[in-house]
């Protein structure tokens, strides 16, 4: 590490124009060649995958994205000539717009059942002719510039669907400004100097850049969700500001004791950039930990979020030595340059607050470990009534096309109407079709179903297609429930005796089996990934303790996540203020990203407090002394860094997107508690209570593992007068 930084800042010219060059080269890039995002869920084992497969194979025009133009009027009826002749133009329209395979009017024929009974409100299928990951955004936003076109004083015309959302969706935005401008003015207190606060800002930000701008270029080899990029920014912001501002910190410190500009850089690198570097891989660690789940969406988020993050730590260690060789002293704030001048020199004694602070947790340890554990445990309570799920348009903000179309479906056909069951019924004979109107039949009178409607097929034809609209909402426990009964009971009734195969699709069921599949597969992706972190802190800190009471503050940090995310999101405390939508169950995959992210990120403040008491254990041997100066040393850098990253993650409450909202809220209010009660009170103190078991390791384990310096080479002792000596409890 002291060879990178040396090289990075006497040829810091170099360094900043390579970092330049990067940038520029790879927005050029992207610019070019652009980005192939897809939200694809496939999962190829389950019956709504094979659902949607034998569809296209032997239906292909019926396995498009089916959306919905719905319409209402106060007065009078939707069937009333002005405003029948008014929806049939713009259906018409509709229907030779780009991309759009057919549209189902209710003024036909067959389209009585698309007006509700009191006639007051009417819908309209308009079947595109792909899926909605494939539809062209431009092609779904000409459908609902069309519909808006026919609105009136009169007439309510709104649009929804799975291709309308994708019009909805905004990627970035204000919400990244917002969280920079907060570690600004946080980074500005702390610091007292401007060029301080903008250093760890300017890396994490070169970090994300180029970190999105790759992901872009990603998704044309990778299945990249179009989150992929905001998920992104929001990990690599908070890790990226974080990294720098350690190394800046350290960096400051080894000013103010006297050393050389870059004598100081070198050893901020090799002492908090090693840190940092490992506290990076953690991250990355946990993130790809999600590989295991064999999910191609889920993958290409992990791998996205990882080469950001990689990107972050790369800045850290290569652009920030750079600039700080650019800066000089300048990273002072006035008043430390002055006394730099005079000849007054700082040492590393944790004085201050937050070394008065390590003294009293110090004193007394156990009852401040106990407040602590009951306050996240308080905050936890609600994990244990999660329920996994898809969110529907219903959690939609109010303002949204999407939303309104579905509450004006619900209105007038029932909430069922947003997400009906697409039955794919296989028959081989005579036999078979009998059994699958006998099937319809009994789908009518089944308890939980609104509606039954065999669509219609060509004869000859040997898949049947079968509408089933339950009585309760596409993210309703009742409709999951519903599935259940389908698959387990009436349609196994059904087949029996005959040859006749029928399957559960539709993005209803295919939400439903996303959830059973990662909740399946949870236990062991959270094994892994605790594993893995344990493997990693016991071959930085030779010990078996540290690992093992990290794992565990990690999980009540994790549990404290999801109560705030189930509190707000699945009980309703304020989503809707927020703009997040009424309230809903939590998004499946919203577990594992984000026990992968909050395990990589309480990770790296255990690395950083754990590395300064490694650090002085190795200098004294004197556990209480290491316990409390690593404590106190680390107070106020660490603090500085969750209330940077948890105003960084709280910036994207307000994006308007609720699972990236559930990301926000759920790691904002994490990192701030794993940082006040875990690693400022929790671990400390029972680290005190441990006493020297905390490093104990078996020399077996000491021979097999391999040996890696987190801290690099202490800092020297600094020469205090022998009254200003603190002297560490035997």
């Amino acid at each position: 590490m002291s060879v990178l930084a040396r090289w990075c800042h006497r040829h810091r010219l170099v360094t900043v124009l390579l970092w330049l060059g990067l940038l520029v080269g790879l927005g050029v890039v992207s610019g070019k060649v652009g980005t192939a995002y897809s939200n694809s869920l496939s999962l190829p084992s389950t019956e709504s995958s094979k659902a949607m497969d034998l569809l296209k194979a032997n239906m292909p025009a019926a396995a498009g994205d089916q959306d919905t133009v719905v319409w209402h009027v106060n007065d009078g009826s939707v069937t009333d000539p002005a405003v029948k002749d008014r929806m049939t133009q713009t259906l018409d329209a509709i229907a030779h717009s780009p991309g759009v395979a057919s549209v189902s009017s209710p003024y036909t024929p067959h389209g009585a059942a698309q007006v509700s009974p009191d006639g007051r409100t009417a819908y309209a299928q308009v079947l595109f002719d792909q899926d909605a990951m494939h539809v062209a955004k431009g092609d779904a936003e000409q459908v609902v510039k069309l519909a808006e076109q026919a609105r009136s004083s009169s007439l309510d015309v709104q649009s929804g669907g799975g291709a309308i959302a994708k019009t909805e969706q905004n990627i970035g935005g204000t919400t990244e400004l917002v969280g920079i401008l907060a570690a600004l003015a946080i980074l500005l207190l702390i610091f007292r100097s401007a060029w301080a606060a903008v250093l760890p800002v300017l890396t994490g930000a070169a970090g994300v850049g180029a970190g999105v701008l790759g992901i872009g270029l990603l998704s044309h080899s990778l299945s990249l969700a179009d989150t992929a990029p905001t998920l992104a920014s929001l990990v690599g912001l908070g890790v990226g500001i974080d990294y720098a501002l350690f190394v800046v910190n350290r960096h400051r410190k080894g000013l103010m004791s006297g050393l050389s500009v870059e004598e100081s850089v070198v050893r901020a690198l090799n002492t908090s950039g090693r840190a940092v570097v490992f506290a990076g891989a953690t991250v990355m660690v946990a993130l790809l930990g999600m590989l295991v789940l064999g999910i191609s969406f889920l993958n290409g988020m992990a791998i996205g979020a990882a080469v950001t993050v990689a990107l972050t730590v790369l800045a850290a260690i290569t652009l920030l030595p750079a600039l700080l060789g650019l800066l000089k002293l300048r990273v002072l704030s006035r008043r430390q340059r002055r006394q730099l001048a005079d000849g007054v020199r700082q040492d590393q004694a944790a004085t201050g607050a937050f070394g008065c602070w390590a003294a009293k947790v110090e004193a007394r340890p156990l009852g401040k470990a106990l407040v602590a554990l009951v306050l996240l445990v308080a905050v936890a309570l609600p994990v244990l009534s999660l329920r996994l799920g898809s969110s529907d348009a219903g959690n939609n903000p109010k303002t949204s096309t999407t939303r309104q179309a579905y509450d004006l479906m619900a209105q007038g056909f029932g909430p069922g109407s947003n997400g009906p069951l697409l039955l794919v019924a296989q028959t081989g004979g005579p036999q078979d079709q009998q059994a699958v109107e006998h099937l319809v039949t009994e789908l009518k009178s089944t308890p939980g179903v609104a509606r039954v409607a065999a669509l219609p097929t060509k004869p000859g034809q040997q898949v049947t297609p079968i509408s089933v609209v339950p009585t309760s909402s596409p993210q309703s426990a009742q409709t999951s429930d519903l599935i259940t009964h389908l698959r387990h009971d009436v349609i196994p009734a059904a087949e029996q005796g005959t040859d006749l195969k029928v399957l559960v699709g539709g993005s209803t069921a295919t939400s439903a089996d996303f959830a059973d599949v990662l909740t399946g597969k949870l236990p062991m992706f959270v094994a892994i990934i605790v594993g893995l972190g344990c493997l990693l802190m016991m071959i930085a800190f030779r010990s078996l303790l540290v690992p093992l009471l990290g794992a565990v503050m990690n999980l009540l940090t994790m549990g404290a996540a999801f109560g705030a995310i189930i509190a707000v999101f699945q009980w309703g405390w304020g989503s809707e203020a927020l703009g997040a939508g009424a309230a809903g169950p939590v998004e499946a995959f919203a577990p594992t990203m984000i026990i992968a992210i909050l395990f990589g990120l309480s990770m790296d403040y255990q690395v950083f407090l754990i590395s300064r008491m490694h650090e002085e254990w190795h200098r004294t041997g004197d556990n209480h002394r290491s316990v409390r100066v690593g404590h106190g040393e680390t107070g106020l850098v660490i603090t500085a860094a969750a209330l940077i990253m948890g105003s960084v993650f709280a910036s994207f409450i307000f994006g308007g997107q609720r699972m990236i909202a559930e990301f926000g809220l759920g790691l904002a209010v994490a990192v701030l508690l794993d940082v006040l009660l875990v690693r400022l009170v929790l671990v400390p103190a029972l680290m005190h209570r441990f006493g020297r078991a905390n490093w104990w390791l078996p020399r077996w384990l000491d021979r097999v593992l391999p040996h890696v310096s987190v801290e690099g080479e202490p800092d020297p002792e600094p020469v205090r007068p022998p009254e200003l000596t603190v002297v560490g409890r035997p």
